[in-house]
């Protein structure tokens, strides 16, 4: 740059974009998000020093992990592939997310910088070709490019200099045994071969934490990869290197970013989502998910049975098929709902066989009158929903048929925040209650799990009956509104209107 062009404040800011990834940061930001600037916060700094040195070399793998919606995704994914192939057009990105839709999305974002008129200007070297402009499969006129796909996504004949591994795995789908297994396969058995140079290629993997056992529990066990831990509340005091040799000293206690997430929105946040989901999305911290999957204070209490003319009362079956004293036991957990609160008021169990458990399911249905009827469509449970459709019993409502999507921990995970945040009620005194207290409080690693399931079940229907949004923060956003499609598990239940009304 000669000494007049300090006089062109284009130029000067056309030379900072094309040297400086803090400052072409900002710009991309502001591009993406319709003009909204970024709070900046020293996060930012830490995460734009490991990057340099991956462009640097100095790293060949590195894992960051911290809370979501704090711009991770877009730095990486988005601004930083476009700054990478602005200084350099001959490299190649494959790009992946946990789907196609998320990716792609963060593709189109990257390929608007790379379309933008700043853009062109800092980066004039640095053009689409026409013959590949797709926004998933694009590619420079220097035969470098980006590629986006998904977990499990075709990869035949392609690889890259660069991989990036952005959010691998859906928050809630993180408790299943089967998906964090095919993800972790897919990286072994596929991902991990695709750079085109092992010597000097770059592996890159961002996310939260969401299981002992995902994919960056993996990375950590296996060992080679640098990481940048950044819980949203510091564990302990640590020194965290920034850009230009800075230091940022954190204490114990400090918040990540309390002009966004406050202490008090944390805390909020903890509470709604429950303390096993905060640990790993917020604090990078899963814990081991044996035992104790529900603790007994959780529940709150009640002496005296509701009016249970208000608010909506629900039945939900989990049968066995056999009355063998070895076999399962068929459970019915009958509760009044209302508002956001659960009050169990009765569970009934026993081992049945089929005639004798659908004369049960019209006694319980008679006696407590429920509007909803939730019986787990398997075995047993399937023939049950059989026999009610086909007598049409008086005083039985249709009964809802429901197949579990994920593992019976998974499940119990998914709603055991409910249970956490005080929203479901027992009895102080009931013949069922101490059954029922120590099944759940023993679960998984207990020898029954029926009323657990027949809980679990029921807690998921009400949970679906409401709207699952961001819970509102005290401060600006740092990232724009669709930046990151993570945002599950950091929420709170909202009601959108009285589903039992």
């Amino acid at each position: 740059m000669r000494a007049d062009d300090f006089d062109d404040p284009l130029a000067v800011h056309n030379v900072l974009l094309a040297r400086d990834f803090s400052y072409f940061l900002r710009r991309a930001f502001a591009w993406v998000c319709g003009g909204d600037d970024v709070l900046w916060n020293w996060h930012l700094d830490a995460l734009v020093h490991q990057l340099e040195r991956v462009r640097r070399g100095d790293t060949r793998r590195l894992l960051v992990t911290l809370p979501p919606r704090n711009g991770k995704s877009i730095a990486i994914s988005v601004a930083w592939v476009a700054w990478m192939l602005g200084r350099d057009p001959t490299l190649s990105f494959v790009c992946v997310s946990y789907s196609n839709e998320l990716s792609w999305k963060l593709a189109r974002d990257c390929l608007a910088i790379m379309q933008s008129p700043w853009y062109r200007q800092a980066f004039p070297g640095t053009i689409i070709s026409a013959k590949r402009s797709a926004a998933y499969d694009f590619e420079t006129t220097r035969k470098g490019g980006r590629l986006a796909t998904s977990v499990g996504g075709t990869l035949t004949g392609r690889g890259g200099d660069i991989i990036i591994m952005d959010d691998v795995i859906k928050p809630e789908e993180a408790n299943s045994d089967t998906t964090r297994a095919f993800v972790n396969n897919w990286f072994r058995s596929t991902l991990s071969s695709r750079l085109d140079d092992k010597t000097s290629g770059a592996m890159l993997c961002v996310m939260q934490r969401l299981h002992e056992d995902d994919l960056a529990g993996n990375l950590l066990q296996a060992g080679g990869w640098d990481h940048l831990k950044l819980p949203a509340i510091a564990s302990e005091d640590e020194a965290i290197l920034l850009t230009r040799g800075r230091v940022h000293q954190r204490r114990e206690g400090d918040v990540l970013h309390p002009e966004r997430e406050p202490l008090a929105v944390l805390m909020e946040l903890k509470a709604a989502m429950g303390s096993y989901a905060f640990a790993a999305q917020y604090q990078q911290d899963p814990v081991p998910a044996i035992g104790n999957v529900i603790r007994g204070d959780w529940f709150r209490t009640f002496r005296e049975r509701p009016d249970m003319t208000w608010g909506s009362i629900v039945q939900s079956w989990d049968t066995a098929s056999k009355d063998n004293p070895h076999n399962d036991w068929s459970v019915c957990v009958t509760a009044l709902v209302r508002d956001q609160d659960v009050w169990i008021v009765d569970v009934f169990r026993r081992r049945l066989q089929i005639p004798d458990l659908t004369r049960e399911a019209i006694r319980l249905a008679r006696e407590w009158h429920p509007r909803t009827l939730l019986i787990e469509d398997q075995a047993s449970g399937t023939q049950l929903i059989q026999n009610l459709r086909a007598e049409e019993p008086g005083g039985v409502p249709s009964p809802i048929p429901r197949r579990p999507e994920a593992d019976k921990q998974s499940r119990t995970l998914g709603v055991s925040s409910m249970i956490e945040s005080g929203r479901v009620l027992l009895p102080e005194e009931a013949p069922w209650l101490a059954d029922f207290r120590g099944e759940v409080q023993a679960f998984p690693g207990g020898r029954f799990d029926d009323q657990v399931d027949a809980l679990s079940q029921l807690l998921e229907w009400v949970r679906q009956q409401l709207i699952w949004r961001p819970a509102p923060l005290a401060g600006p956003e740092l990232v724009c509104a669709d930046d990151e499609d993570d945002d599950e598990g950091s929420v709170g239940y909202y009601p959108f209107d009285d589903p039992w009304a």
